[in-house]
């Protein structure tokens, strides 16, 4: 009985200090300060999965655009034809494809924390601003019979604000862009995040990534692409207002597309075909 009077009376004096008193006032942003981050939390713990859901969701939503564009591949659905895909993990730096890998458990941003499964971009080549990247990455081919008819690459890179997640498919050909699309993002709404404009990704088809010389072209110009003017199959039009951001998209197709990126993989793959 003691001890409650005792609570009790400290309760009621605390209660009785006046509002403006700076030692009440600060233990009451304390508290509060302490149960909006115990909630917010607790909300990021419990929603984890779900967020990775999502993620997972949107990014398979985005490679079922860019396949349901193919020729044919309606065929596959149907148990018809000889288009098949194919989902492999990939060696970067050989090229070739990693033997009894298992693309479904591989994450990528993951392996690139790991320092055994990811190596350092030298400052002068990175032109992602990655720091570190993982060592192998999934790619999505699909063959009509054995011939390569699409290969789908991950690519991401450091933009304005944030870092840039998406897919780029190339042709069979392996030079000629059928799509590009972005998934993930924080760059500024209106702005940035015009890379998500399907009238603007549209422009990326049919544009071509190496020059006669073999030299990665691909980028965002700075301002309106006009038809026939020298570059004009290499580039897009640059995005008004959101120049950083564009910058970053010409940066981390360059650099994935590059000898640090994908190039060994798709020289690999236009030399042995399917064969890695």
């Amino acid at each position: 009985m003691v001890e409650r009077r005792a609570n009790g009376g400290v309760w009621r004096r605390f209660v009785s200090v006046p509002n403006d008193r700076l030692p009440k006032a600060l233990t009451v942003v304390g508290f509060v300060c302490f149960v909006c981050s115990l909630l917010v939390a607790t909300s990021s713990v419990l929603l984890r999965p779900r967020q990775l859901a999502n993620r997972a969701a949107e990014r398979a939503r985005l490679i079922g655009e860019i396949l349901g564009d193919v020729p044919g591949l309606e065929e596959l659905t149907q148990g018809l034809g000889s288009i098949r895909i194919e989902t492999r993990l990939v060696d970067l730096e050989s090229g070739g494809f990693v033997e009894g890998g298992e693309p479904g458990a591989f994450d990528a941003r993951t392996a690139a924390e790991d320092p055994a499964r990811s190596r350092a971009v030298p400052p002068e080549r990175d032109l992602a601003d990655l720091g570190r990247v993982a060592r192998e990455a999934i790619v999505h081919i699909v063959f009509d019979g054995e011939r390569v008819q699409l290969v789908i690459l991950p690519v991401y890179g450091q933009g304005f604000v944030s870092t840039i997640y998406g897919y780029l498919a190339l042709d069979g050909d392996l030079n000629t862009i059928r799509a590009l699309v972005f998934y993930e993002h924080a760059e500024t709404p209106g702005l940035g995040s015009m890379i998500e404009d399907r009238r603007w990704l549209a422009q990326w088809r049919g544009k071509l990534v190496r020059d006669a010389q073999g030299e990665v072209r691909i980028g965002v110009a700075p301002g309106p692409v006009a038809a026939g003017t020298p570059g004009a199959v290499h580039a897009v039009d640059g995005l008004t207002g959101a120049t950083y951001t564009a910058e970053g998209v010409t940066s981390l197709l360059r650099f994935w597309l590059g000898e640090d990126g994908f190039g060994p993989f798709v020289k690999r793959l236009a030399t042995n075909g399917g064969d890695g």
